[in-house]
């Protein structure tokens, strides 16, 4: 009988400063576009994409750079008159929920005013949030759209190979390859999978090898 042993669970830091931002096709756009910062062509900006093709480590980026407030869309009523202090916010998730039209309207009017800018991400565009209040369709058809596309197979590639490096693991290039071929195609997905790929491999005392992706995969599937 072969004995497993019980991995800890141990907080892993991942990296998240702009130096750690992977870059490729799927992304390079949106990349260029938060490094232009503050030279943006108007107030607001929108970053859309699917779940995992990583908008919040990007706003998190420009929020860092920015100083600039993080809230959810749908938290936004909350601020109430700290509006007026704001000089630069991270709205998350504007599709997810009811958008606080009143709210949405006053900060970008005060943020036109100062000087300051808004960026909001979404996993859909602005014409899909069904706005009723007029002015604040006009400014939002006016915002700068900024699109990221699934990950593709370099950057998963990459994005698999930092993971395991912030646990201080290196990982060889061929099972990174069967990873790509056969995982769920986003951020997430490959975060969740490196977890899982290091608690099988403490557990069976082993290497990083195939036997092992392909158990994490299989596992994660069945979740």
């Amino acid at each position: 009988m072969t004995m497993r042993q019980i991995p800890l669970n141990l907080p892993v830091d991942s990296a998240q400063a702009r130096e750690d931002l992977l870059v490729s096709p799927a992304n390079c756009r949106a990349v260029e576009f938060i490094d232009a910062w503050p030279d943006w062509p108007g107030t607001v900006a929108v970053l859309a994409g699917p779940v995992g093709s990583g908008k919040s480590h990007m706003a998190g980026i420009w929020a860092e750079s920015a100083d600039a407030l993080t809230v959810p869309m749908d938290r936004l009523e909350t601020i109430g008159d700290r509006i007026e202090n704001i000089q630069n916010v991270v709205l998350e998730d504007a599709d997810r929920g009811a958008i606080p039209e009143t709210a949405l309207f006053h900060l970008i009017n005060h943020l036109r005013a100062t000087g300051g800018h808004c960026l909001i991400t979404s996993r859909l565009w602005p014409n899909t949030w069904q706005v009723e209040l007029p002015d604040l369709a006009s400014r939002l058809r006016a915002a700068q759209l900024v699109e990221l596309s699934e990950p593709d197979d370099d950057l998963l590639r990459q994005v698999i190979v930092k993971l395991f490096a912030d646990r201080q693991i290196a990982i060889d290039p061929g099972v990174v390859d069967y990873l790509v071929t056969r995982m769920e195609r986003s951020l997430d997905a490959a975060g969740r999978l490196v977890a899982e790929m290091d608690h099988e491999a403490l557990a069976r005392g082993a290497r990083l090898t195939r036997v092992v992706a392909a158990t994490a995969l299989k596992r994660l599937a069945m979740a």
